[in-house]
């Protein structure tokens, strides 16, 4: 083992080197020399360590129980034992038995560095995931070093992180050596392999990139209220600014796209609509079918959130996109279930006879004798309309609106 003052300085380094308290590795040391001890003369001893914090002084004395025959030297000695040791006690005494540490210091020394090597990674560890941990939620840059199960391992330097398949966008094609941006969504410094996932898929990938380049959003000048997100095929934010001179869509965008280019680039191409946020739920759906242009939004149900969108029949397949990408994202967006119809389908529903409804043969001819013939005609009228005709009261009136309600649901 080391000397006084040698020990102590290079306990002194190891402390200020690995952020590892001195106190700490005292102890390893302690615990170093008991076991050192132990393996030199057996498990069945009981044995006690201490180092001087300030000279650095090792002392190990093993403990005995005074007997006058002994059975077990391991634990015991016997009085004339003593003497020869120059140690006065009476029998049943637990005495103190000084050790020559240099005896096993060589074995000690060995178990001491392994423990202080383990303790300075498990330290290392701790300190790159403890930061790793304050940047939970934030962009990342690694270098791909291997791929394990398609599960891409990226190097962060000092440690690595996986981007599992099901956190990879299908349609993004890497390779080792490549470098890589994600977002930490977990860290896990109790994981055996790598504690620190990431992910390319999540929405939270996209507000960050929003965040890095439009500093409007990074200053809460232009908020992002939601985004809703299909990996590598289409994206839908919607915004809203606090400052009326702001634009969010145009602070996003950038001057010829200089802002949201890179944006794209980085998400190889995914398409990105920028939706403006409204309180009013009409407004939010027609903004969030975007590009498609709506002519009218009707509410179907408001306990269940279904409305329809109306469109012209040019815009149809734009509304309701690519595999139902554009209508189905509107729907996540705004929280709106939306059935897309084009203005040519809607009047064409709406010109069906009045016996597609569930009302009455009598109702019908009455509303037939007022020239009410078709849905389409019906459909314009109010309560107040309805209870003028003769012969249509109060409750009449309501069936026929409720009716009106059923068919527009199932149109």
């Amino acid at each position: 083992m080391t000397g006084k003052s040698e020990l102590l300085t290079v306990l002194d380094q190891i402390e200020k080197d690995n952020n590892i308290k001195k106190e700490d590795i005292i102890h390893i040391v302690e615990n170093a020399l008991i076991s050192a001890y132990k393996k030199h003369v057996g498990k069945n001893v009981i044995v006690e360590a201490s180092v001087n914090y300030e000279t650095g002084e090792m002392n190990v004395n093993t403990i005995k129980t005074v007997v006058a025959d002994v059975i077990n030297p391991s634990l015991e000695i016997n009085i004339q034992d003593l003497n020869n040791l120059h140690i006065q006690a009476n029998i049943g005494d637990k005495i103190q038995i000084p050790l020559n540490v240099q005896d096993f210091s060589r074995i000690a020394a060995q178990t001491a560095k392994q423990v202080i090597t383990q303790k300075i990674k498990e330290s290392e560890r701790n300190a790159i995931f403890d930061e790793i941990s304050n940047k939970l939620g934030q962009i990342i840059s690694g270098i791909i070093y291997r791929v394990s199960n398609q599960n891409i391992i990226v190097d962060l330097d000092k440690t690595e992180a996986i981007l599992p398949i099901y956190e990879q966008v299908p349609t993004e094609k890497f390779y080792i050596g490549q470098r890589i941006r994600s977002v930490i969504i977990k860290v896990d410094k109790h994981n055996k392999h790598s504690g620190i996932l990431l992910s390319r898929t999540s929405t939270q990938f996209v507000r960050k990139l929003f965040e890095l380049e439009v500093p409007e959003i990074y200053d809460k000048i232009v908020e992002i209220i939601n985004i809703v997100r299909e990996p590598g095929i289409r994206t839908k934010i919607s915004l809203i600014s606090h400052n009326d001179k702001v634009d969010p869509i145009g602070a996003c965008v950038g001057i010829n796209g200089i802002r949201i280019k890179p944006i794209i680039e980085e998400l190889k191409g995914e398409r990105i609509d920028l939706i403006h946020y409204s309180n009013d739920f009409k407004i939010y759906v027609a903004n969030a079918l975007a590009p498609a242009k709506v002519i009218s939004i009707t509410m179907v149900s408001e306990e269940h959130k279904k409305l329809d969108a109306i469109v012209d029949d040019s815009m149809l397949s734009l509304a309701i996109g690519k595999n139902g990408h554009n209508v189905r994202l509107a729907t996540k967006l705004t929280g709106w279930y939306i059935n897309v119809k084009s203005n040519n389908q809607q009047n064409i529903n709406m010109i069906k006879p009045l016996k597609d409804l569930e009302i009455s043969q009598n109702t019908i001819k009455i509303l037939q004798t007022y020239g009410v013939t078709d849905i389409a005609s019906l459909i314009k009228l109010s309560l107040n309309d309805l209870l003028n005709f003769t012969g249509i009261g109060n409750k009449t009136a309501n069936k026929i609106l409720l009716a009106i309600k059923k068919y527009n649901k199932e149109a």
